[in-house]
């Protein structure tokens, strides 16, 4: 097998940093860890790689939002 046929391990989730943890659980939410665990995360399509990308900006930034926000 060459070095572009093998697919990565994915990495236990205690492992994962919180933007990698946020990426793999958009991409089970919206179906495609079957996909990603069979052919690693190069077999998704641009349009599913920038949904995961989208929700994921949208995601940080209410976190962000949420964040800032000071309680009395």
């Amino acid at each position: 097998m060459s070095k572009a046929q093998e697919k990565k391990e994915i990495k236990p989730i205690e492992e994962l940093t919180p933007d990698e943890r946020l990426k793999y659980e958009i991409a089970s939410e919206l179906g495609l860890m079957d996909k990603v665990k069979a052919s690693g995360w190069k077999s998704l399509s641009a349009k599913e790689s920038g949904r995961i990308g989208g929700i994921m900006t949208k995601r940080k930034k209410q976190m962000k939002m949420e964040g800032g926000k000071k309680e009395p």
